[in-house]
């Protein structure tokens, strides 16, 4: 049996419409689809702003090496916080746009969290 893709609700093979909601027969899909791809990766600017903290941690090895005893566990944490969803403090996002890369740190505080725990 089928289901609306919009609430969740049984259908009948001939329904047109949600008997619950009222929508049209397949009508969320586009909106599921984009909600199941957030789910599985990162988004854009968290690709990004990684990317960019791989770059500041390899151009800090290039001049010392002191740097990188916070440039690598920092972009490690946020790896890891960006992979698990959850939310990353604004004190970590200013420490990163400071001593990793400018930009990953923009990207960081630009970050929609809303969707995070």
């Amino acid at each position: 049996m089928p289901y609306c893709t919009k609430c969740g609700a049984e259908m009948k093979e001939e329904d047109a419409f949600c008997p619950s909601c009222g929508s049209p027969k397949g009508a969320g899909t586009a909106v599921a689809t984009a909600e199941a791809t957030k789910e599985k990766g990162l988004t854009t600017i968290e690709t990004v702003a990684f990317v960019f903290m791989i770059l500041g941690t390899v151009f800090a090895a290039m001049g010392f090496l002191i740097p990188l005893a916070w440039c690598i566990p920092m972009t490690i944490y946020a790896k890891k916080a960006m992979d698990e969803k959850r939310k990353i403090d604004v004190g970590f996002k200013v420490c990163t746009l400071i001593f990793v890369s400018i930009v990953a740190g923009i990207l960081l505080l630009c970050r929609d969290e809303k969707d995070c725990h």
